[in-house]
């Protein structure tokens, strides 16, 4: 992709020679490597390189017309200028976007250097040993059918006509590992891991095995639950998925369309334990992926959405921010039209329980390791789930695997349910989260 400077200038002289006066332009550039292996062979090297720009344009009108493309030379940039401001005429007359108030203000400096990358031999070499490893762990575990092993360069760039200009680079290593084992008369067993780093040589490659193997075995032996209310632990992957699946409940856009859990009046209001406090922190340092703005240039930042139980504030993108009197916070994607969406979650404890519970000592306590089938047993506009999940039944320290079972209830009382949060927090692919127990929720066994 040419330099953003490069970009800018032709934007600037390309709208100038077309009558323009206010566009805005977002754009990104993904150069990424990935491979898969397959019982001691490579099955899949892919290697990519996708680039695209989003260009908004405004006319006199004050109505907005968008296009994308991946032709960032004066002739393409023209173009898609021209074809957004003829669709301009066409746009939306009601709370039409405009630029984010907050797209010139400066961002500190941060170190966006890019990682060297490993070559693909090293990849491939690196993901065959980890799926070595894990065969040899156990004689029960006959294959790893899903692994990966990817390293990624991003570049970003925002400009618009009043002069904003935001450039930023980073880059991104990941393993995935999930194995499976074959025993004659039990049924197939799975568990799986990831990582994530800056860079390949920093990746946490022997975590990601040992975790893989530990949490597979742990499923060899296992027993049917009964059906009936638990205490339930949430992993911090499980407790972030259900989370995200009801993200509608911070969600500014969905709040206007009435497409949310949540009203404007709720700000302020409980909703949950206050044991419990929830974070949208893109700048978390656990962040390896961070970004510092968004798709409208507006800079990153932690947002409190739960603090002590009360709901606290919204994700905006410009629009949203403006319609409900707010501040926009960094979360707009910027395409055919603006939508808003959450970074990366940090979940805490907001003060000690009066009880301090532990695996170690607890009776009779369901974990929940990895909520399953999300996309067809969550219903987020009633708050309802149903979901099948990989977990253990726990008894002071002991873990037996369930052999397979749903978990039911309503989310918004899950919240107000939550009867511990751990100290202990944990890097997942959605966030930084603690164990988060949760009482009396309906578990059906086979």
């Amino acid at each position: 992709m040419a330099n953003i400077n490069e970009i800018a200038t032709y934007a600037k002289e390309s709208a100038q020679k077309l009558g323009i006066t206010k566009f805005d332009i977002y754009g990104s550039t993904v150069d990424q490597t990935s491979v898969q292996v397959d019982q001691g062979e490579p099955k899949q090297v892919k290697a990519s390189n996708l680039s695209g720009v989003t260009v908004r344009v405004w006319n006199e009108e004050k109505t907005m017309g968008v296009t994308s493309t991946t032709d960032v030379d004066p002739k393409g940039l023209e173009l898609a200028l021209k074809t957004a401001y003829e669709a301009s005429f066409f746009g939306v007359k009601e709370n039409v976007p405009d630029f984010s108030p907050e797209a010139t203000v400066p961002i500190p400096n941060k170190s966006s250097e890019k990682s060297p990358q490993a070559q693909v031999s090293q990849l491939i070499e690196s993901l065959l040993a980890a799926e070595k490893e894990v065969l040899a762990a156990h004689p029960a575990i006959q294959g790893v059918p899903y692994n990966n092993l990817a390293q990624r360069d991003v570049d970003r760039f925002y400009l618009n006509s009043d002069g904003a200009m935001r450039t930023e680079s980073r880059s991104v290593a990941s393993i995935y590992l999930y194995s499976k084992t074959e025993e004659n008369g039990k049924k197939p067993r799975s568990a799986g891991a990831f990582r994530i780093s800056r860079s390949f040589d920093s990746l946490d490659v022997n975590g990601c095995i040992q975790e893989t193997t530990e949490k597979t075995i742990s499923h060899l032996n296992y027993e049917k639950v009964k059906s009936g209310k638990y205490t339930v632990v949430f992993s911090p992957d499980a407790f972030l998925s259900l989370l995200g699946a009801f993200s509608n409940l911070f969600n500014a856009q969905n709040i206007l369309d009435k497409q949310s859990l949540s009203t404007p009046d709720d700000l302020g209001k409980q909703i949950a334990s206050p044991l419990l406090c929830v974070y949208d922190d893109e700048l978390h340092p656990a962040n390896v992926a961070a970004e510092t703005f968004d798709g409208e240039g507006t800079p990153t930042r932690r947002i409190s959405l739960i603090e002590s139980g009360v709901l606290k504030g919204f994700l905006h993108s410009a629009g949203t921010a403006k319609r409900m009197n707010a501040q926009p916070t960094g979360n707009a994607n910027i395409g055919a039209k603006v939508t808003v969406s959450p970074n990366f979650y940090h979940v805490s404890a907001s003060a000690p329980a009066e009880q301090e519970l532990s695996l170690e000592t607890a009776e009779n306590v369901i974990f929940i390791d990895d909520l399953q089938a999300l996309h067809a047993g969550v219903k987020s506009l009633q708050g309802s789930f149903s979901l099948p999940f990989d977990g253990w039944i726990v008894n002071k320290g002991v873990k037996t695997s369930i052999e397979s079972a749903t978990v039911a209830g309503d989310f918004l009382q899950l919240l107000k349910s939550i009867i511990f949060v751990e100290k202990e927090e944990e890097l997942t692919p959605a966030g930084v989260c603690p164990r988060v127990w949760v009482d009396g929720l309906s578990i059906t066994g086979e």
